[in-house]
């Protein structure tokens, strides 16, 4: 730092905190400086906005001299919007320095967006690597998630941490893919709502950006943000009749399975219009242009908030990315499978899936049931799960699940287990029962490889804390139930309740996973709206479809009731505007349905959805392995106890032991 001078360097600072912020755009920054590094883009070199034309109204309001505060991009997968964000990185660090925080969905891929996006971006562009310092020394002010230039800071963050999303005054806020953050951070409130609350010190001079994929109706953050704004979609030319238009999924055309055949017809006068006309058709000297949609009352009223939107689809990708032929193999790949649909509409379409949150009819399950025997472990049962309900009315519900390839289940038994649950004596009944084995049909007994009991409420915590300490960890998993819909981790955690006041953990803590029902719910409804095979498909070899739910004939009536007992509705905020959707009890009893989700989230975290076929395979040879040494007869449905400390033969047993250390 140089000598003081004296009166006139406190009259430059004072005078360059008046000054107003430069007029140059994050377009024109990035058009004239912005390099991509070969490490972070695609298509390397010089930066020019031509090639995606439809991001440069988003970039303009991103610059200081825009009236916009808050500006809202709701998106497909691959238009460019990632290096948008990065250029308002960029022109924010040379042109209008200030404080700025940038959160991805959480802390590993804060990391990763460091390293692959900003780290190559400050290298290649020679005006930010000669303004931002380098990280060689302690004391550089540049960290992989601290980024230090005359004048302000970048911040990075996980939307997972309610730590980085507070304190310190921030001018500059970008929340991408805020569909993937959690409701909830660590009970301090929304992530989003957390972020947005730095910027308040910088009054009208803030900017908030917040982009991401949609993901579920009712409960996408972008979507709700999207639906409160004034709604902007890009208007493109036809090459024939020059009408402008909005590209919809609908208008795009081919023969099927000839995706080849793609064309795009216009909706003003029908002609086919193909792929190689689109540069053509972005570019605004040919009339392309963004158009607000929105109620003209809620334009007006977005626009006082200082609030901006827009939406953009994969049908605008430029060519040599995304290509409509590509859109259309993907569309017909994904027919009939629900996973590849939802897929399809978010990062395609860059719109919301809507689940069917509808419960399925509870008397066309009970009247589809298999002939196999309740206690029996089917044929394709590879791993046992179990889910306990806790009730406070003095009984422990639990059933036991089996699962095989592609997330295909057999519910092997359902038991209750009456007592008080305040007291001893029903806690060491299921102490036994995770004890227990059960027959596969080749005649292997099988223990249960997880169980996941839920913690219940406060009439019924300390006695589930007490019981899973008793127990020890491995086997039992203690969960908490919560709302939204996690797409990167349904089930996450651990966190240790029993602490000190310190908050340092004890020795003898309860580690708690809490799990995203919502998911869990939707999915076990998907499931069982799949459709049984014909006997002439059985015939002729057909299977299952993956995910398949099958129940034998010894469950009752009641099961199937409580198993459907929800239904998922939406409800609108009348003071944020926003809907959110909510589950919904349909009967009071519901048990089935929570022991479903619990043994479902620990089959998760065992990883089944994660294992390839060699991992099935392996398994199926441990069994066949276990069967030749196994001298109970096949196919006697029965449980059986046995005590913990005594040493068995029993598959998973010895792989049981070793599952997350």
């Amino acid at each position: 730092m140089g000598e003081y001078q004296g009166t006139s360097d406190i009259q430059t600072a004072w005078l360059s905190g008046l000054a107003p912020d430069p007029a140059l755009t994050v377009t024109q920054w990035a058009d004239a400086k912005r390099y991509l590094s070969s490490k972070g883009a695609a298509e390397p070199g010089k930066y020019a906005s031509s090639r995606t034309p439809f991001m440069r109204a988003i970039m303009d309001a991103l610059s200081p001299s825009h009236w916009a505060q808050k500006i809202i991009f709701a998106k497909s997968a691959q238009v460019g919007a990632t290096e948008a964000g990065i250029n308002w990185i960029g022109h924010t660090m040379e042109v209008a320095p200030g404080p700025f925080l940038a959160v991805q969905a959480n802390e590993t891929t804060a990391k990763r967006f460091s390293r692959q996006r900003v780290d190559p971006m400050i290298e290649a562009t020679p005006t930010i690597r000669g303004i931002v310092a380098p990280a060689k020394s302690r004391d550089s002010g540049n960290t992989q998630l601290e980024k230090s230039y005359p004048g302000g800071h970048l911040f990075i963050a996980g939307g997972n941490s309610a730590a980085g999303l507070r304190s310190m005054p921030i001018r500059y806020v970008h929340l991408d893919e805020v569909d993937a953050y959690k409701d909830d951070l660590d009970e301090e409130g929304d992530p989003v709502t957390l972020a947005e609350a730095r910027t308040h010190t910088f009054g009208r001079r803030k900017k908030i950006y917040i982009s991401s994929t949609p993901t579920i109706k009712g409960a996408s953050r972008i979507e709700a943000e999207f639906e409160l704004s004034d709604q902007n979609r890009y208007f493109l030319p036809c090459p024939h009749c020059l009408g402008l238009q909005v590209l919809k999924f609908e208008r795009l055309k081919w023969d099927w399975g000839s995706p080849r055949s793609v064309r795009y017809l216009c909706e003003l006068c029908d002609q086919p219009i193909e792929e190689r006309h689109k540069t053509w058709m972005m570019g605004p000297e040919n009339g392309a242009c963004w158009q607000p949609t929105a109620d003209p009352e809620l334009i007006r009223k977005a626009h006082e908030a200082g609030i901006v939107g827009f939406h953009i689809s994969g049908l605008y990708s430029p060519i040599g990315w995304l290509s409509w032929e590509a859109i259309a193999r993907s569309w017909e790949a994904a027919q009939g499978k629900d996973a590849l649909l939802k897929a399809f509409k978010n990062t395609t379409l860059g719109e919301t899936w809507e689940e069917q949150g509808e419960a399925p009819d509870w008397q066309k399950l009970y009247e589809r049931r298999e002939s196999f025997k309740l206690g029996l472990v089917p044929e394709g049962g590879l791993v046992l799960t179990m889910g306990v309900d806790v009730q406070r009315a003095g009984r422990l519900e639990a059933d036991v699940w089996a699962w095989g390839r592609g997330g295909t289940s057999w519910l092997v038994d359902h038991i209750t287990l009456d007592g008080d649950v305040t007291r001893d004596d029903v806690w060491d009944e299921l102490t036994e029962l995770c004890a227990s084995i059960w027959p596969h049909e080749s005649g292997v007994p099988m223990s249960i490889a997880r169980v996941g009991i839920d913690t219940g409420d406060g009439m019924t915590v300390d006695s589930v804390y007490a019981w899973v300490r008793k127990m020890g960890r491995g086997q039992v998993i203690a969960l908490k139930g919560r709302g939204g819909f996690d797409r990167i981790a349904p089930v996450d955690g651990p966190s240790y309740v029993d602490v000190t006041e310190g908050g340092r953990k004890i020795s003898r803590g309860v580690a708690l996973w809490n799990v995203a029902v919502s998911v869990f719910k939707l999915e076990t409804y998907r499931y069982f709206r799949l459709s049984v095979p014909t006997e002439e498909d059985l015939a002729l070899g057909k299977a299952y479809p993956a995910g398949f739910i099958h129940v034998g004939q010894g469950i009752t009536a009641e099961w199937f009731k409580q198993v459907t007992a929800e239904q998922l509705v939406q409800r609108k905020n009348k003071r944020t505007g926003f809907a959110k959707s909510e589950w919904v009890k349909t009967r009071e009893r519901n048990e089935a349905l929570d022991c479903r989700v619990y043994a479902r989230a620990v089959a998760w975290l065992l990883g089944i959805d994660r294992w390839d076929e060699s991992r099935w395979q392996d398994l199926e040879a441990q069994l066949k392995q276990a069967q030749q040494s196994t001298p109970e007869p096949a196919g006697q449905p029965q449980r059986q106890k046995r005590s913990r400390k005594t040493k068995q033969n029993t598959w998973f047993g010895k792989q049981q032991r070793n599952w997350f250390k």
